[in-house]
């Protein structure tokens, strides 16, 4: 497929958008304008490959590929759908082969994908059939919750003033967009160890190479297809990031909001600054007023420090996201589909 084509990428995004909203009531995905502008990008940091499976002329699944350029270079991450009327025809089990061809060429020899099912179906649902079948592990599992908002402003101010006395000797500074300049490097550093701190189960990840010049990138492209970036960080005395928690708000009609990283330094942390940070953040989410009705996060379940954190703070469990893995030196993928072409393209 063409990503340069409206077209085609509007056949993409519709059919990847059935497959993932696919009996999942708070599936929450992205705009037609995010994906352009995703697999469209040119970004150093890592490079994306969308893939369509057709039968006849008919587009009914595709895949995002990512492949880090900076770290993790043994590495790449994947989303796998099929249109919900073409399933258990092999049409998967043919993006999975094509994909682990592609990661053969490029040296890679591990495949990341995530999903996500009820949580009482966690041990037999069909997509981990499908993922087993085609050599993957469970690599941990995550837990999706929601926040239904507004969130209660009393409950935030009682678990602010229950923090702040661990936290006197760190300031904590909210921002819209861009951070000072002078805070960039140290919340680049910090924000590259994410992937290394939070549990991952079995794939272990290196630190990210994130810099203040590629953030300063990275933000323009997301005002540019309309998300907001709240921002809250802690800093110490000599003015270093030591916890940060982002929110990000996607472009309408999406009704929700995204929780994406929170860290605390391992030498910062029992100061319960994860909760400090976290509830500064919602109350400058509650001051935006964007009419948005969830915040949505998952966490692993060993992650019980912010589990706890989320607990307190209202999210409720909706669905298991497992992480799956696929060494491609020690697993074989599944057979291709005989029904099903694909065909990639390079952003």
């Amino acid at each position: 497929m063409n990503v340069f084509d409206d077209h085609e990428l509007r056949r993409f995004h519709e059919v990847t958008e059935r497959a993932n909203a696919f009996e999942r009531p708070f599936h929450s995905g992205w705009s037609l304008e995010e994906v352009k502008l995703e697999l469209r990008r040119r970004d150093p940091i890592e490079r994306g490959e969308a893939w369509a499976a057709y039968v006849g002329e008919a587009m009914v699944g595709g895949a995002s590929v990512w492949f880090p350029l900076m770290d993790n270079l043994t590495k790449c991450w994947s989303d796998v759908g099929v249109d919900p009327n073409h399933r258990r025809q092999g049409v998967g089990s043919a993006l999975v082969a094509g994909i682990v061809a592609r990661m053969r060429q490029e040296g890679r020899t591990i495949l990341v994908v995530e999903s996500a099912y009820p949580i009482e179906s966690r041990q037999d649902h069909p997509y981990r059939r499908f993922a087993e079948a085609n050599g993957f592990t469970v690599a941990i599992d995550e837990i999706a919750r929601i926040l239904p908002l507004p969130t209660d402003p009393g409950l935030l101010r009682t678990l602010a003033t229950e923090a702040s006395p661990h936290h006197t000797a760190y300031r904590i500074e909210s921002f819209t967009g861009d951070l000072p300049r002078e805070l960039l490097t140290s919340y680049c550093t910090l924000n590259n160890q994410l992937g290394v701190d939070a549990p991952t189960g079995d794939v272990d990840f290196e630190a990210e190479s994130m810099n203040p010049a590629l953030w300063l990138e990275r933000v323009a492209q997301e005002k540019e297809i309309g998300r907001a970036r709240l921002t809250t960080v802690a800093i110490d005395g000599t003015g270093t990031v030591v916890a940060y928690t982002d929110l990000v708000v996607p472009p309408e009609p999406s009704p929700d909001v995204w929780q994406w990283g929170t860290l605390v330094h391992r030498e910062h942390r029992g100061h319960r600054l994860g909760m400090a940070v976290k509830v500064r953040n919602l109350q400058q989410l509650a001051a935006a007023g964007t009419g948005r009705v969830h915040i949505r996060t998952s966490n692993a379940e060993t992650n019980r420090h912010m589990v706890d954190i989320n607990l307190r703070l209202g999210f409720e469990a909706i669905e298991v996201c497992p992480m799956f893995e696929l060494r491609i030196d020690e697993g074989v993928a599944g057979p291709a589909g005989r029904n099903a072409q694909v065909r990639a393209a390079t952003s």
